[in-house]
Formats: C-alpha cells, structure tokens, sequence
C-alpha cells in the first residue's frame, strides 16, 4: 500500500489528537522529532566530514525540534552552531536554550554574527513547520534567500522553509533541500521533493494509523527513522 502525504487539514488533525486523545505533551514529541532529525542526519551526513552543522531554528515547535536536533548532534559528535533570533519566552524553550548552552554549543540571534559566516559543512533548516501561514518576514526572508544561494547541503525539518505545506516551492520562492525529513507523516509538499527523504516519529498509535489509513512503513529494529526516498506515496 502507498504511505499517504498529508494535506495541511489532516496533519494539524493527527497533532491535535496526538496531543488529546494520545496523551502526549509539547516537549516530549519535540524530543522525539528532534532526535529523530538528529538520527537522520547521521545516517547520511558522517560527522568525520560534516562536523560543523549550523542549525537555524525559528519561533515554533519546527524552531524547537531544531533546538533538540542540536543537543543531539552534539552527543553524536558534531559540532553544531545554532542561529536562533526570535527566541520564543515559553519555559519548554527557554529550558532547550539552556540545555544548548550547557553543552556550549554557540547560539547567535543575529545575521551578522561572525558565527554564521564561518565555514560550516551542513546546515539544518528548523525555521517553519507545517502549520506556517502567511508572508514570511524579518529576518526569516533574509535567511531563507540565504539559503538559496548556499552550496552546503541543507537538511530541512518535516518541510522546507519558504515551502507551501501543500503545493511545494510556489514561483521558487523557497530553496531546495538536499535531505527532508519527514515528522510523523509526510506533508503534500513532499511529493515535490525528489532528494534523500526520512520519516521520523515513531510514536503514532495504531489507532491513529488506521483511522487516517497512514500505511507508515516499518521501522528498522530500535531505529528512529525510515528511509521513504523510493516508496510509492498518495494524496490524504
């Protein structure tokens, strides 16, 4: 059976019940999304070359994926960088902030900090998550065509920044990653996306995956994420 990829509806649907009838709180999905980006970008990245990973985190819970990915990364032995310059003032992240810090991973909040001009050898793109809508503003517009003109590979969080959720890269106003990784199910814009694809998340209760008829591939013994770059997919 094809995975399905989910319209904006229907993902925002899964979350809410997740969160209601699936008794998970914020921090611990955010814990596992961000573990799960982590896990997928040691799958292909090796750290024996793409140490320096900047990871740039927006105001969200994308942002807040970012910001776990980044502890990770860490403790996987990469040397991330993180640029963070609308810190949100809720305690969950206030908390991953500090959890950064003690590990002195360095967190610059503006365009200019000489941090984000240094040679890095993978960026992370936690800016926006599925549930993003409307223009994008300062200094998020900057960062993204930023991006667009980089030549370091570009591991984007569940979807690209700049990306409609649903119809992809509208009049190219985003970039393209080289890796997506995919949180709990695929959104419509991944089925523009034709580079290295994972899904992570392993948390989806069984009920949850026949009521939206999900059809989530296995995951490979006590693995995080799944490679889906070459299954077959269809629209939810």
């Amino acid at each position: 059976m094809a995975l399905k990829f989910l319209t904006q509806k229907i993902a925002q649907a899964i979350d809410e019940e997740l969160f209601s009838s699936g008794g998970f709180s914020v921090d611990q999905l955010m814990e596992l999304a961000g573990l799960s980006v982590a896990q997928a970008i040691a799958r292909v990245y090796d750290n024996s070359k793409y140490s320096r990973v900047l990871v740039c985190c927006g105001p969200g819970n994308n942002g807040g994926d970012g910001l776990v990915a980044a502890r990770h990364l860490f403790h996987f032995g990469y040397k991330p960088n993180i640029f963070y310059p609308k810190q949100s003032k809720k305690e969950l992240y206030e908390r991953l902030v500090i959890q950064c810090k003690s590990l002195e991973i360095p967190i610059a909040t503006e365009l200019s900090d000489p941090s984000l001009t240094t040679d890095n050898d993978l960026i992370v793109d936690a800016l926006f998550g599925f549930s993003f809508a409307g223009e994008i503003r300062s200094p998020f517009d900057q960062v993204i065509q930023k991006l667009k003109r980089t030549n370091i590979p570009i591991a984007s969080v569940d979807i690209p920044s700049g990306w409609d959720v649903e119809k992809g890269n509208i009049d190219n106003q985003g970039f393209t990653p080289s890796m997506l990784i995919s949180l709990t199910a695929p959104k419509l814009c991944a089925s523009y996306f034709s580079g290295k694809h994972f899904l992570g998340g392993r948390f989806i209760p069984p009920e949850l995956k026949r009521k939206y008829e999900l059809n989530l591939p296995p995951y490979p013994g006590t693995d995080q994420v799944v490679d889906i770059s070459n299954l077959p997919h269809e629209k939810l």
